[in-house]
């Protein structure tokens, strides 16, 4: 699996700390200090997961030298789709990649990278030849805007890869790794809602929906600097690969301490760790995408670069992957 191109959307709309103090009972030093986020995006009317998928894909097409027609793969990350049934096929519409099979993954924050090593199976076995992978999400849909312990971390946005099959000796998938830890699913969920309704007699019937987003924070922070290292350096140990030959650690962006705890685990210096928390916030499936095509398009990321990535959050879920960025540079 070669990575070859990508591509990032953000919604027009930036939320600044002292903006989001208007609304609930915080302020911008409390924020950045304990997450490292001083804005974030929120998608508008004329905004979706759809449309921002879209835009971030057709950047990364556009940055492969391909047309949507030579797509075999849709994969979409989501944890907050606008259909329920699938808004990959939406997308895939979007794009007018007719020739494409799409279809969306969950795994909230992990999804992005669950997703890329997935798309490498398909690559690997001869299945498929070229694939667009994308992670967005639009959180701002469930946040409880009058609860400050939630509503400072999440954004809206979306990032996307074009991964095309190649040679063993050229393969941009190093060496991954995937958990997962249902016993832990309380600490940060979406969940249904518990309404009924009346539906014959006695008998009732559930009621649809989703109630806003419910942390503990101090659990998720404590899982993910104990397991994100652990996982990482499994990788790196199977692989034969010391810490020092990274050129980039790109984690999941939610929350400085933890990228910068994780960057001390392994004596990585702080400008080889990628970082736009502080202007987006927590994107869920899009962070790594939108950090990976800000750094390429910035030059940063070059062709032959290695990059230790982390994905972790609800779930709980959580998994490592070591990259070799083949795509274009700048």
């Amino acid at each position: 699996m070669a990575l070859v191109g990508s591509g990032s959307a953000l919604p027009a709309t930036s939320i600044s700390n002292q903006e989001l103090s208007q609304r609930v009972a915080t302020d911008d030093g409390w924020i950045r200090s304990r997450t490292g986020i001083g804005a974030r995006r929120v998608a508008g009317p004329a905004e979706s997961v759809t449309s921002l998928a879209a835009a971030a894909g057709r950047a990364a097409l556009e940055r492969a030298g391909w047309q949507p027609n030579d797509l075999d793969l849709l994969l979409l990350a989501t944890s907050s789709p606008d259909d329920l049934f699938g808004t990959a096929p939406r997308v895939q519409a979007a794009l007018g990649a007719t020739n494409a099979v799409a279809f969306d993954l969950t795994a909230a924050c992990s999804g992005f990278l669950f997703a890329l090593i997935t798309a490498a199976q398909y690559l690997r076995t001869g299945a498929m030849q070229r694939v667009l992978v994308i992670g967005a999400d639009q959180l701002s849909r469930w946040i409880n805007w009058d609860d400050r312990s939630t509503c400072v971390l999440f954004g809206d946005g979306a990032g996307a890869l074009a991964l095309r099959s190649c040679p063993l000796d050229e393969d941009g998938l190093v060496a991954f790794r995937m958990r997962s830890d249902g016993s832990r699913n309380a600490c940060l969920t979406l969940a249904q809602v518990d309404d009924q309704q009346p539906l014959l007699g006695d008998l009732t019937a559930q009621v649809g929906g989703f109630r806003s987003i419910q942390m503990n924070g101090q659990e998720v922070y404590k899982f993910a600097v104990r397991e994100v290292p652990a996982v990482l350096a499994e990788l790196l140990e199977g692989s034969g690969i010391d810490a020092h030959q990274l050129d980039w650690l790109l984690l999941h962006q939610a929350n400085q301490r933890i990228l910068d705890a994780v960057a001390d685990r392994f004596a990585v210096p702080h400008e080889r760790v990628l970082s736009n928390l502080a202007s987006y916030g927590n994107t869920s499936a899009a962070t790594i995408p939108l950090m990976l095509d800000e750094a390429v398009r910035d030059g940063r990321i070059q062709p032959g670069h290695l990059i230790a990535s982390s994905g972790f959050g609800a779930g709980l879920s959580w998994g490592g992957a070591l990259l070799r960025w083949h795509g274009p540079a700048g």
